[in-house]
């Protein structure tokens, strides 16, 4: 270029194309937000629901991919089909009929893990507008799935054993909704158990109203104290308008991708039908590898070791909350899952309080963004079996000087 030639014109991005309603009203993840700013490894992270990586099956899984890719690479390679492979699906539908709920291996649909189960369920059920019922507070990437789907959402009034069933009658009548969430074991964020007798009364909402229940347990497994309590789903009345998600993220390992959906044919195809224009199918290979693990392995082994060893790491937080949080401050006592609720005295602001929180190098997650209405925002969430007892025990001493600083 000459001194007499003109600059080239400076080059400038293109505008965002106009997002869609649905994507403009809804926002990212709180619980994301936090992970990305506590990132460092010297804090002690009670925010994330991450499981414990030492206690992957590092080796059995390995081990299983390598059986696969060496005796099926072609197959393991490979396209599949949308429902998923045949030796999963059977091997799910088995452990599924061992817990109490007869299942065939057509019963279900392997997604790519049970998130995507609610996407699909909402593709495959919801129209704008329409009414989605959750607890109160609820799992918080199941107001994600339904806000994007454009659907109101209306939160269930309850207690610390979950939510009340005749109040849920009282909004099925007023408010004829598409369909409930509830995560009724270990819940996420509480970590409470909806009991037996309330569950039975689910389901007869279920049946007299016509409701479609979606049952969510990806930590049903991961108990360590009390006697299991059986699935909605297989309740008298329930049984043909319950979807039931499963996952392999807690008992096995995330980074696997693996959930299950369990719904009668109608709604199994339909979402079939949206997993086709999502991803075709779940990737075949850690499907192969999940079923090959299944029939090498004891995976309730596994998942009993686990399981002992997040109830350490449970009692090791609960030994240390009353000297970390407030006078006044009241938590609860879950029998199994990954975390814990805690609500501090009135004046408190778990929100506010986090970034001076953050500076002691620990970290939780508010309460308030699980409510789907009216938030509590002296309540809080902490996950307790990513850490050791001992990480766990200065993680709280950390918290404590956060609180009070």
């Amino acid at each position: 270029m000459t001194a007499t030639e003109p600059a080239p014109p400076t080059a400038l991005a293109a505008p965002t194309p106009p997002l869609a309603a649905r994507a403009r009203g809804v926002g990212g993840s709180p619980v994301r937000d936090i992970l990305a700013v506590t990132a460092r490894p010297e804090v002690i992270n009670f925010a994330g629901g991450l499981p414990a990586p030492e206690l992957f099956d590092a080796d059995g899984i390995a081990a299983a991919y390598r059986a696969v890719l060496a005796e099926t690479p072609a197959r393991a390679l490979q396209y599949s089909t949308t429902e998923g492979e045949p030796a999963l699906r059977a091997a799910l539908a088995e452990r599924t009929g061992a817990r109490g709920l007869p299942t065939d291996p057509d019963d279900l649909l392997v997604t790519t893990g049970s998130q995507q189960a609610l996407s699909l369920l909402a593709a495959a059920l919801l129209e704008p507008g329409d009414t989605v019922l959750v607890e109160n507070p609820c799992y918080l990437a199941a107001l994600q799935a339904f806000g994007l789907a454009g659907a109101r959402v209306v939160a269930v009034p309850g207690d610390e054993h979950g939510l009340d069933p005749e109040a849920l009658e009282e909004l099925v009548v007023r408010e004829r909704p598409k369909l409930l969430h509830t995560v009724p074991t270990f819940q996420n964020p509480t970590g409470r158990t909806l009991p037996a007798a309330r569950r039975a009364a689910v389901a007869g909402v279920a049946a007299r109203r016509g409701l479609w229940i979606v049952e969510d347990d990806p930590y049903g497994e991961l108990r360590y104290e009390g006697e299991r309590v059986p699935w909605i789903a297989a309740h008298p009345g329930a049984e043909d308008r319950t979807v039931l998600l499963g996952s392999f993220s807690k008992v096995m390992a995330p980074g696997l991708r693996l959930g299950r959906l369990r719904a009668p044919a109608g709604l199994r195809r339909a979402c079939a039908v949206a997993k086709q224009a999502a991803d075709l199918h779940t990737p075949t290979v850690n499907q192969l590898a999940a079923a090959r693990y299944l029939a090498d392995h004891d995976l309730d082994a596994h998942v009993r070791r686990v399981a002992g060893a997040y109830g350490e790491r449970r009692d090791a937080m609960l030994a240390g909350l009353a000297a970390a949080l407030p006078d006044g401050s009241v938590w609860n006592r879950p029998e199994g899952g990954m975390f814990l609720w805690a609500r501090l005295p009135e004046s408190y602001d778990t929100t506010a309080l986090l970034p001076r929180v953050v500076r002691q190098d620990v970290a939780y997650v508010p309460g308030a963004p699980f409510h789907a209405a009216d938030p509590d925002r002296a309540t809080l969430r902490l996950c307790f079996v990513t850490q050791t007892p001992q990480e766990i025990a200065e993680g709280l001493r950390r918290l404590g000087a956060g609180l009070r600083a």
